[in-house]
Parts: C-alpha cells; sequence; structure tokens
C-alpha cells in the first residue's frame, strides 16, 4: 500500500528535493573559510528578502527562539510594552514580553480581525513612554495579515521600536523592513522558506541597536551584542545548524531565481482560489478578503461537523493534513496552508480532498464545486 502524503499546514512545510539534497551535503567546519563564505552570502540574500540594509542574524532555533531575541533585546524590567494581538501568536509574543518583566499593554483585536489602526493610535498617544511595540505580519492561528506598513508610519513618529513577528509571512507576503519602520523583524525556516525547523532569522535597525545595548535583562543564548561581536567576520556567536545553512542557501537561490514578485504573486493566487473554492462550498472563511492571508486560509468548520473530526478523515481517508484551530476556536475550525513549496495542483488536490471529507462526514456537498471555483480563478476568468 502507497502512502502518499500532502502537508497543507502552516509550518513545518513541504522541502523541496533541491533544498533536501543541499542539507545532505557533507558537513564543514563553522569556523572555516568556507563557512564564512555562504553564511555572507546567506545574509546578502536574506537582506533582499527582507528588503532591509539593516545587519540580519541568522540563529539556530525556532520562530518562538526568534521572538524571545528581540525581546530579550529591547525589553528591560518594567518596560511599557504596546502588544498587538490578533490571535494566539500574537498572544505569545505578549507572553515572552511578561516573562521578561514587561508591562505589556494588550490590545486584543479578536480572532479573525485584522488591527485597527486608530486604535494603535490612540493607545500610543495615550502611553508616550511605550519602549516597545509587538505586532503580527500574519497571525498564524486565524489567517490575517495586518498592515505592517500602517502601524510602522505610527510607531515611527514615537521613540518606541517595532518588533515584527514575521514568522509565517515573510517570504510569501511582501514586507518592506526599511521603508516600513521595521526596527527587528523576525522569521522562521519551516514556513515560506521551505526548510525544516531549526533557524531563525531577525533584523535589528540602528534605533533598535540603540535599545538593546542599554537594555538590563538577562541574556546568553539570546544575546545580539554577542552575534554583532563576530558578525564582521561573518562567524557566529555559537555552533550554527551547518546544514539547515546549506539549505537555507539553497531555498533563498530557488526564491530569488523565481523572483520575489512572482513569489508573492504565487502566494495571492493561491490564496485567491483556495478562498473561492472555500466559499463555493458553502463555508465560511475566518478573515474578510479585505485583510486575509496570501499564506493560509482558516476556515469555520460546518455547523455540526466537528472541524477536528473532518480534518482526520481527510488525513486517514487521503492523506492530507490541513491545521487544526488554536486558543478558543480549537475543534471549531481548520486551516490550508499555501506557502512556500506549493503550487497550483497542490491546492486543487487539498480542495477535492476537502470535498470528498465533507461528503463524508455528511454535509451536503455538491462534488467538483470547490475544485471548479478554484480552477477558475487559476483560468483567471
Amino acid at each position: 500500500m502507497q502512502d502518499k502524503q500532502y502537508l497543507m499546514i502552516p509550518g513545518p512545510t513541504p522541502v523541496p528535493p533541491t533544498v533536501t539534497a543541499a542539507i545532505s551535503m557533507p558537513i564543514i567546519g563553522h569556523r572555516t573559510e568556507n563557512f564564512a563564505q555562504m553564511h555572507e552570502q546567506i545574509v546578502k540574500k536574506v537582506q533582499k528578502v527582507f528588503q532591509t540594509k539593516n545587519d540580519v542574524f541568522v540563529i539556530t532555533n525556532t520562530g518562538t527562539g526568534a521572538l524571545e531575541t528581540a525581546i530579550a533585546n529591547t525589553v528591560s524590567p518594567g518596560d511599557k510594552v504596546l502588544s498587538l494581538i490578533t490571535g494566539n501568536f500574537g498572544e505569545r509574543f505578549a507572553n515572552i514580553a511578561k516573562a521578561y518583566n514587561g508591562e505589556v499593554i494588550e490590545v486584543n483585536f479578536g480572532y479573525g480581525n485584522d488591527v485597527d489602526l486608530n486604535v494603535v493610535k490612540e493607545k500610543l498617544a495615550e502611553h508616550p513612554d511605550v519602549k516597545v511595540v509587538l505586532a503580527t505580519q500574519n497571525e498564524t492561528s486565524t489567517g490575517v495579515c495586518n498592515d505592517i506598513e500602517g502601524i510602522g508610519a505610527l510607531v515611527a513618529k514615537t521613540p518606541a521600536v517595532l518588533l515584527v513577528d514575521g514568522v509565517s509571512g515573510v517570504g510569501g507576503i511582501e514586507i518592506k523592513v526599511d521603508e516600513w519602520g521595521v526596527d527587528m523583524l523576525c522569521t522562521a525556516s519551516q514556513k515560506a522558506f521551505m526548510l525544516p525547523p531549526g533557524l531563525a532569522m531577525v533584523s535589528v535597525s540602528d534605533k533598535a541597536w540603540e535599545v538593546s545595548k542599554k537594555n538590563k535583562s538577562p541574556r546568553f543564548y539570546f544575546s545580539l551584542p554577542a552575534f554583532k561581536k563576530v558578525y564582521d567576520k561573518w562567524n557566529t556567536a555559537y555552533t550554527p545548524s551547518v546544514s539547515l545553512f546549506y539549505g537555507l542557501d539553497a531555498s533563498l537561490d530557488m526564491m530569488l531565481a523565481e523572483g520575489m514578485d512572482n513569489v508573492y504573486k504565487r502566494h495571492a493566487i493561491l490564496a485567491r482560489a483556495t478562498r473561492a473554492a472555500v466559499k463555493a462550498l458553502g463555508l465560511k472563511l475566518l478573515a474578510e478578503d479585505r485583510c486575509a492571508s496570501n499564506v493560509l486560509t482558516a476556515v469555520w468548520g460546518p455547523e455540526n461537523i466537528g472541524a477536528d473530526d473532518l480534518r482526520k478523515i481527510i488525513k486517514k481517508n487521503y492523506g492530507v493534513t490541513f491545521a487544526g484551530g488554536q486558543g478558543p476556536i480549537k475543534g471549531k475550525a481548520f486551516r490550508i496552508a499555501h506557502m512556500g513549496f506549493c503550487d497550483k495542483m497542490d491546492v486543487i488536490i487539498a480542495v477535492s480532498a476537502l470535498e470528498m471529507g465533507l461528503a463524508q462526514a455528511g454535509y451536503p456537498v455538491e462534488m467538483g464545486v470547490g475544485v471548479k471555483a478554484a480552477q477558475e480563478v487559476f483560468l483567471g476568468r
């Protein structure tokens, strides 16, 4: 019996054969000239994706490690932190700031909603002593994409630094670090960068460096000054995951060869097709089209059918894995990712499996209507 699996979750995502081959390269010493050369070219490529001239650090940890790196270097005990929350990962960012004894002002916009810029403006005026603002580019738990450009413009008028969780968005959704005033952008390897988990990337602006130098929080592995000391020699403070660096070099080459504008267009059309299919099947989306993510689609489960039960049927019978809901929407929603190493036929397979799963769960589905809706989008009709 064949056991072919289709991974349609927002991380870890499928890894292209080219990247798998690169990860399998013989290990080299991380204190050698060869590694330094690779490290330098990786940073230059990441800077292109981030659209920044700022320092970029490639650190061996996960997305949450990237977020903790940002907090550990900017939040001293008692510092006021404005946290803009639109879902589970916004909550996580706030919780890391609390762990570093920041005085966190949480503004929760609710699951399925995006950040309201008017509220941000009000909060910044109300708390002129806010030192750090936390925002999520792409809220993985709800499929909402936030207006980082708008948030950045507001924060830039204040002394505060803007830290952005770009873990699931960067590489699939455009971000302009320098132009939009993002002081620290955090992302990780296992989403749109098409790698296994294990690498984080963090950019640091001059404004963020000034804050980091004066920061009083204890930090060792997460210390950016430690990484900065060896940055000019293209070294790393601690032992890096050499194999994943090889993989990142290969995945960045793939992305830049496709052209970042084309990468973003591909993600946008996959998202439009997925949303069209979901609507054609009579299911409801969590996020409105206005703020819907291009890298994943969050869907409410049908009435009287548990979203997790539906996911189990689809995985067991068709080998297609969707992600479940998180936090207050656990068991009520499911998420279809279309990020990284993903193309039109992956979406067609996912939608087809969804239709069959719905039919088996007893939902009144007309077979083929979702697939047809997706096909129409791909055909430009």
